[in-house]
């Protein structure tokens, strides 16, 4: 390890410190505390001892027997008080391991919620959030302790230090060469393990997401039905056996490294017994010198060896903490304006020449798009799969600003708009919506935060998405358990969820837009007019737009728009549209067709 590397074990020490302290000031001080303590009684037991020694030899010559029971009854007291002093460090360390823990993962999904869109769809930025959940939220507490054991066998080794310095100054010499080898190659590895624990994040998720294949729900059908599970089995453990042959060859190196060092270092310590042997039986030491030198030596190495392990450790843990801190480090998402309304509440949603193009794509998925849809109308966009429907609904709820063109609600550009603000402006069923192992109430009640636990609102947003009879029928009702994660959980089929998610939608009242991304895919037929005859009757003075691909469903629009490759090639009513003789003609000519 280079002296460059020495600081840098300590580099986020402070910060780490302030984590602690941040969590529990009086946990962190008492800890300190007890670490000196701890500290300080080896060496002076080790000089009490030297003492006991002495008084013995004298007693057998005549002096006083009695001084023997008093130095034995100090050697009792300083031990004593060394087991309560480690006790209380150990009570320490656990309760603020939970707490800190608890701070660290705190911090992590904080971050988390922070995060664009864009920065969650980053591999890079999502292999750090993995790394720092796995492994950097127990390495804080980690990184303290070792900083103690650092402060502490400093304590000792000073002691220590003294004690050998009175016998001969090439004793502590011996102590600090015995111990040097094993800390620098120690380093050396703990580097190693870092850049390998770094490099394999995106094996460790392959091997998190094959896991969840295999062992949810949620998957377990397809799984089962084509008979893929044993080929998912075999990744899994094809990726293990890659990690597993980095993590031998480092395991065998250090061992191999580990044998040799500690064979010199028990060459080393006895050559100090011989040594101090001689000098005892030359008469130029006392046996009770002899003794507190063999002692010192002895514990004074270990004291040594574990302060350069601890600054090994600590260089290793450092290591590992940098990927927390550089994930709570990333720029969080801007999010600027403070708009809270626009001059022009009259004048709707406007998308003027938007243009965008997704990180890392060579294409846009979105080009010169311009539309405008005024309060009171429905927008249906339609197009085949990767046409930009979806992008198109992700830019007006600011999940991703425009590449190009703006983007204005009531006049103000989305930019100027306080995000919560906007967000509440808007009520939305994704496609590809979640399924909460909530409460089925609460599944509903997710779509407003503000009224999350509010039953009555519940079902009247329920019975405005025909999800009512479906929840009051479930055993408890609106407060039963749905999905199979937890016991007395009850599942639904893929139209009831679709109900389920429309209700959470339409929980926000107050909503100027309505967003449906293929509300009604997996219904029937009649489910299918029933809602959105509802949805008709619901959406006066509302903005609403309509993804589908069911030409049923999007005929009864103000406007519809026809994307093909982001670009808007067709534009109009249903009526104009059938007219004009285009594409859009042509595919509900080919859908009709199917119902003949």
């Amino acid at each position: 390890m280079l002296a460059s590397d020495f600081w840098q074990a300590f580099a986020h020490a402070p910060r780490a410190l302030r984590l602690a302290w941040q969590t529990s000031p009086r946990l962190l001080l008492g800890l300190l505390a007890w670490t000196l303590l701890a500290g300080a009684l080896p060496s002076a037991i080790a000089w009490v001892g030297h003492g006991l020694v002495d008084a013995v030899v004298a007693g057998q010559r005549g002096g006083d027997r009695h001084a023997a029971l008093r130095w034995v009854g100090l050697e009792l007291a300083l031990v004593l008080t060394l087991l309560v002093a480690q006790r209380w460090q150990l009570l320490c360390q656990s309760l603020l391991r939970a707490q800190l823990g608890h701070t660290v993962h705190v911090q992590i999904f904080e971050k988390a919620l922070t995060l664009s869109l864009p920065q969650f769809e980053d591999s890079k930025t999502y292999d750090l959030l993995t790394r720092a959940r796995r492994e950097a939220a127990t390495r804080p507490l980690g990184l303290i302790v070792k900083l103690l054991n650092v402060l502490q066998n400093s304590v000792s080794l000073l002691g220590f230090s003294a004690l050998l310095m009175a016998l001969s100054p090439w004793a502590v010499l011996a102590l600090v060469l015995a111990g040097l080898p094993a800390f620098l190659a120690e380093a050396r590895f703990s580097g190693e393990a870092f850049r390998l624990f770094r490099y394999r994040a995106p094996e460790t998720r392959m091997q998190l997401y094959l896991e969840t294949l295999m062992a949810r729900e949620d998957s377990a059908k397809e799984v089962k039905v084509f008979q893929f599970g044993p080929r998912l089995l075999a990744r899994y453990q094809e990726i293990y056996q890659q990690v597993y042959e980095e993590d031998r060859a480092l395991t065998w190196r250090r061992h191999r490294w580990g044998l040799w060092l500690a064979i010199l270092a028990t060459l080393v310590l006895y050559g100090a017994f011989a040594w101090l042997a001689l000098q005892t039986a030359a008469g130029v030491l006392t046996l009770g010198a002899m003794t507190a030198g063999l002692l010192a030596f002895k514990q004074g190495q270990q004291a040594f060896g574990a302060l350069l392990q601890a600054i090994g450790g600590l260089y290793e843990d450092n290591l590992y903490i940098s990927t927390l801190f550089e994930l709570l480090d990333l720029p969080a998402d801007p999010e600027p304006g403070s708009a809270s309304s626009g001059p022009d509440p009259q004048d709707g949603l406007r998308f003027e020449a938007v243009g965008f193009t997704y990180p890392g794509a060579e294409q846009p998925a979105l080009r010169d798009i311009n539309l405008h849809l005024r309060p009171g109308e429905t927008l249906a966009l339609v197009g085949a799969n990767g046409s930009g429907k979806t992008t198109l609904i992700k830019l007006l709820a600011r999940l991703y600003q425009p590449t190009t063109g703006r983007i204005l609600l009531d006049g103000r550009d989305l930019q100027e708009w306080q995000p919560a603000v906007l967000r509440m402006r808007i009520g939305v069923i994704f496609q590809d919506f979640l399924r909460y192992q909530f409460l089925a109430g609460e599944n509903v009640g997710v779509g407003d935060n503000r009224h999350f636990e509010d039953e009555l609102r519940w079902q009247e947003a329920a019975e405005r998405a025909a999800a009512h009879e479906t929840l009051v029928g479930l055993p408890l009702g609106y407060r039963t358990q749905l999905g199979k994660w937890f016991e007395g959980g009850r599942e639904l089929s893929g139209g009831q969820w679709q109900r389920v998610a429309l209700a959470r939608a339409l929980m926000r009242t107050d909503a100027q837009i309505l967003v449906l991304d293929e509300p009604t895919s997996a219904m029937d037929a009649a489910a299918e007019v029933e809602i959105f005859d509802r949805l008709q009757d619901q959406s006066q003075g509302r903005m609403s737009i309509l993804i589908s691909h069911r030409f049923s469903t999007v005929r009864r629009a103000d406007t519809i728009l026809l994307l093909d490759n982001g670009r808007i090639t067709e534009a109009g009513s249903h009526v104009q549209l059938l007219a004009a003789h285009g594409s859009y003609a042509r595919l509900f000519e080919q859908q009709a067709q199917g119902y003949r």
